[in-house]
């Protein structure tokens, strides 16, 4: 819904419109009497944060292109990664300072502060690129998502690469706790882990301009696999139980190269929909997320008190990842960057020759 309606409206007015409800919703789980009007809350919150998710990845594409994209998108999943590192501990301290309800009061000052400060932001959407907010329209901008080689292939890799991902976030505590006995330890850990994860899509936006998008991506991608058949070999020899340091090793391979991986993806997906990037960047992060997050849960739900199931579920879908951009990439991997859609119309950019 927030995709076409700021390629119809713009950006910052979606993007003040889904903070409007994304406060509305955080002060009313500050002020919630019962559990269900907590949720109901929560949800109308959740709605909201969607708005300023989906502009600014469109921001991103209306304002940059290439390897230039590519690196402003690092920075921003280096955020979506270390924020909930981070939010975590800053509740509880909030929690023993002032009560739970002060921390969704804070969440609604935080959204405050954000949108007097987003004040700096120009509109990137110029009029004359503003398109008819209609079922049809939506329909053909849809289309043109999903019949562009490249970003169907970067999309659905996307997808797969979150279902390994969404997969470590639910069964880690499982995995440290009952195959390593370090449940208690589980916070430091994760943390770890996710700090290595953020610095490496930091890192990312530094290697990619000397590198360039397609090749880092796909070496990302080439190295996760030899990693993931490595964690799958680790598994079958230690009976799914090896040692701690060797696993950790290991995972912080994995999480570095999907850093690499997330946003150069994400990059090249939205490189041919700089006409429609709303839109694309609706669909893109849908699918990707949701359809991830349903790969995740299958993969979680086959956990035995082994790090097997998890090993043998990531090469599944590593290798799905990899044939995904083979097919997007007609089996020729390391080409440069496509050139952008021409703004204005309909029709998807074609894959390049």
């Amino acid at each position: 819904v927030w995709g076409p309606l700021s390629d119809h409206f713009g950006r910052k007015p979606i993007m003040y419109t889904g903070f409007a409800i994304y406060i509305g919703g955080a002060i009313a789980s500050a002020l919630a009497p019962t559990l269900a009007v907590l949720l109901i809350a929560r949800f109308l919150w959740g709605i909201g944060a969607a708005g300023p998710r989906v502009v600014t990845f469109s921001v991103v594409r209306d304002t940059y292109e290439g390897e230039a994209m590519a690196k402003a998108m690092s920075f921003i999943f280096a955020v979506f990664i270390l924020i909930p590192v981070l939010a975590p501990a800053a509740a509880s301290g909030v929690l023993v300072i002032a009560g739970w309800r002060w921390i969704f009061a804070l969440c609604a000052l935080f959204a405050i502060a954000v949108i007097l400060w987003s004040r700096r932001l120009a509109e990137t959407l110029h009029p004359e690129d503003r398109l008819e907010l209609s079922f049809s329209r939506i329909a053909a901008a849809g289309r043109a998502v999903a019949t562009n080689r490249d970003t169907a292939g970067y999309t659905l890799a996307l997808t797969f690469l979150f279902g390994v991902f969404s997969s470590y976030l639910a069964s880690s505590e499982n995995i440290f706790d009952q195959v390593f006995g370090l449940g208690s330890q589980f916070p430091f850990i994760f943390g770890g882990l996710a700090l290595v994860m953020g610095a490496a899509m930091l890192g990312n936006g530094w290697i990619v301009d000397r590198v360039g998008t397609r090749r880092l991506a796909h070496g990302a991608l080439v190295g996760q696999i030899t990693v993931i058949a490595g964690l799958v070999a680790i598994a079958l020899a230690t009976d799914g139980r090896p040692p701690f340091a060797v696993f950790a090793v290991v995972m912080a391979g994995m999480l570095a190269l999907q850093a690499l991986m997330l946003p150069n993806f994400n990059a090249i997906a939205m490189q041919p929909m700089g006409h429609i990037a709303g839109t694309a960047a609706a669909v893109i992060g849908a699918v990707s997320t949701a359809a991830g997050a349903v790969l995740g849960a299958i993969l979680d739900r086959a956990f035995d008190g082994t790090i097997l199931p998890f090993a043998v579920g990531a090469a599944v879908y590593g290798s799905s990842a990899v044939l995904c951009v083979l097919w997007a990439e007609r089996g020729r991997l390391f080409r440069p960057l496509l050139q952008p859609a021409i703004a204005g119309g309909l029709e998807s950019a074609p894959p390049a020759q």
